[in-house]
């Protein structure tokens, strides 16, 4: 009886590792179109060995997903980092011979990523915006309100030192642009011009596809989560400008919210949604790593 219960067992396991949806199966992530990753404001593909979606590209991959980790103005307005980001694409679909793309922006990196997806809904499969800024953030309201030209000087000089650093010193850098197109109002005006997604209430869902793109968003709403990350500090900090409203750090919940909403509330802040710093995050949630790669298996079960 005891080795006819193991032998059961056994088969069992052996099953669950073989089926399709396998976390650990061969395909995975395997999309029908490249994955290209979208970072954020004083964003980077790669600083040195760190890059700025930590370990993400390369776990894609392994699941057989094409991934394209792209470049934009680490501080500028959403339409110029979105025409970056649309030659960028161009030129990831000359190389590769496939007719769209699968979007995935964090941050600031949302917004330019519906941007593209606007302009030229033919190009794009699908926009994820993870944490995306869709309707402003009440830092860059605070900020872009009470900067002096010479906290913009600054701005600009950071911006351009993480584009040498990173190896993309020729991109504009505008730190003003950036916060005005980040701030509640710029977010707005934006929205007027390219609404695709945006949901029409306070804090609901937006459009699941529109154009032939389908949308999609999450986010997390736990500004502290790690003693050893470095940068939780100051995140806890930054996170009383919204009086208590759920938010991540530098972004409210509700604010994130793009087409379907996949979850606004992991216990993860601004950083640790792209497994920063350096895998730093918190312990008790689903790795963010994994969040991603769940998402490329749900755009393979739709076919993109």
């Amino acid at each position: 009886m005891k080795t006819r219960f193991w032998q059961l067992l056994s088969t069992l396991l052996l099953t669950l590792a073989i089926l399709p949806g396998s976390a650990s199966a061969a395909g995975y992530t395997q999309t029908k179109y490249p994955i290209v990753l979208v970072h954020g404001l004083f964003g980077f593909d790669k600083l040195g060995p760190v890059e700025y979606f930590y370990g993400v590209p390369d776990a894609l991959r392994s699941g057989g997903a094409q991934v394209y980790v792209t470049t934009v103005s680490a501080a500028n307005s959403t339409e110029v980092r979105g025409e970056q980001l649309l030659s960028q694409v161009r030129q990831i679909l000359a190389a590769t011979g496939a007719a769209k793309v699968n979007l995935i922006g964090h941050s600031h990196g949302g917004p330019t990523a519906r941007y593209v997806a606007s302009v030229r809904p033919d190009l794009v499969a699908s926009v994820t915006s993870v944490a995306g800024v869709n309707k402003g953030s009440k830092v860059a309201d605070i900020l872009s309100g009470a900067i002096p030209n010479t906290s913009g000087a600054l701005g600009n000089a950071l911006a351009s030192l993480i584009g040498i650093l990173s190896g993309n010193k020729g991109l504009p850098q505008n730190a003003g642009a950036s916060l005005a197109s980040l701030s509640t109002a710029g977010s707005l005006a934006f929205n007027s011009r390219h609404p695709q997604g945006i949901p029409t209430s306070a804090c609901g869902e937006g459009a699941y596809q529109v154009q032939g793109v389908y949308y999609f968003s999450w986010s997390g709403a736990q500004p502290y989560t790690n003693v050893l990350d470095v940068g939780d500090p100051a995140l806890a900090a930054i996170s009383l400008a919204f009086g208590g409203v759920k938010n991540d750090g530098l972004v409210s919940s509700c604010s994130s919210h793009l087409g379907k909403v996949i979850r606004d509330d992991y216990a993860m802040n601004h950083l640790d949604e792209v497994n920063q710093f350096v895998g730093i995050v918190n312990l008790f949630e689903t790795n963010p790593v994994t969040v991603f790669r769940q998402q490329a298996n749900r755009l393979q079960g739709l076919g993109l």
